[in-house]
């Protein structure tokens, strides 16, 4: 079916449809799951081990499951992927997850999240998302490169063993897969226990799905064509400055299957948004300054191409094939994120008493 499809409408635009179908699973499962790295941050910072800590956990686990058990089964090669088979920073992984953390904080959801939402209509995340991805393309290809290329090597990893964690672990995916489903049973308990809606559980553990989906179908597609294809899965700053770039500077948009993946969780957010008459239109407020929104989106444009991903490319698509620098990057937008959520909530309380 694949050689047909391919024969029909070429690599690129097979690619951008599987693209687009991961796109709108991952939007409608994260818009009703209310998916998000920084509100599970947030929790855990305050002491809390509930309904949004369980939501990611479920999230991250599924999608370890799902790749590790299709490697296991032979039906998924992750070892030619650039987290694993291209050198990797350390440094830019530490940083860049530290940056991408505390933007986060500031602009109030990742990259994922701040797509998400701009489908229900909150226009604070459609401004602060731009901004996210123009600073991206400038730390990739513009004036804050060579900013970005010193960073990164400062501490590089070779790639292939040296960059897989199974590897360094000498643990295979089988255990690996194993572990996955015990925290994956552990995250549902979690969400029992928090309360969380059926509905939201089983969608966060969708939007794992999606990612293990994402790399199954290019993978699939790499097999079924006879040019070279990079594989991938679901990632957000990258595939986003691509599509930006596309429509601005371009009469073509170039196919892929990031150019597929945006859009498709923009309709598959919107869908679910409107279905659950949550679509509503937000702005910017006296609670909700633009400036440190700006401030975070900078972060996070910058620290996402240096940690070689955002939150869902490094630490879930990256983390399920566990690329050790993916594990790290995502370990310190933790940190990150909780750090500055302290600092701004000292920041608040010694207002409040100065008033």
């Amino acid at each position: 079916m694949l050689e047909t499809l391919i024969d029909r409408f070429g690599d690129e635009g097979v690619l951008m449809l599987a693209g687009a179908l991961v796109g709108v699973i991952f939007g409608a499962s994260a818009q009703h799951s209310r998916f998000c790295l920084r509100a599970a941050s947030v929790e855990l910072t305050e002491g809390g081990f509930g309904p949004r800590i369980s939501i990611w956990f479920i999230a991250f686990s599924a999608g370890v499951l799902l790749v590790q058990v299709s490697i296991s089964l032979g039906i998924l090669d992750v070892s030619e992927s650039r987290q694993l088979a291209a050198t990797g920073s350390m440094s830019g992984a530490i940083i860049g997850g530290l940056m991408f953390g505390c933007g986060m904080i500031l602009a109030r959801g990742c990259a994922s999240r701040l797509l998400v939402l701009s489908a229900t209509g909150n226009l604070r995340a459609i401004v602060t998302g731009l901004v996210l991805t123009l600073v991206a393309q400038a730390s990739l290809r513009g004036a804050l490169a060579p900013v970005r290329e010193a960073l990164a090597g400062l501490w590089l990893v070779p790639g292939g063993q040296a960059r897989s964690l199974l590897s360094q672990l000498d643990m295979s995916s089988p255990v690996a897969a194993t572990g996955a489903a015990l925290a994956l049973a552990s995250g549902f308990w979690l969400a029992h226990r928090s309360e969380v809606r059926v509905s939201h559980a089983v969608a966060a553990a969708i939007v794992g799905g999606a990612v293990g989906l994402g790399w199954l179908l290019t993978y699939a597609i790499a097999q079924s064509s006879f040019e070279v294809i990079a594989i991938s899965s679901v990632t957000f700053t990258g595939p986003s400055t691509d599509t930006l770039m596309g429509l601005v500077n371009s009469t073509k948009l170039p196919l892929g299957f990031g150019v597929g993946l945006v859009p498709g969780v923009f309709v598959g957010a919107m869908s679910m948004a409107i279905l659950t008459r949550e679509a509503h239109i937000e702005r910017f407020g006296p609670d909700t300054p633009m400036e440190r929104y700006l401030i975070g989106a900078a972060l996070m444009g910058f620290g996402s191409m240096l940690a070689g991903g955002c939150a869902v490319g490094a630490g879930m698509s990256g983390g399920a094939i566990f690329a050790i620098t993916a594990w790290v990057a995502v370990f310190f937008m933790w940190v990150g994120a909780m750090a500055t959520h302290l600092v701004m909530g000292r920041i608040s309380r010694r207002d409040a008493v100065a008033v």
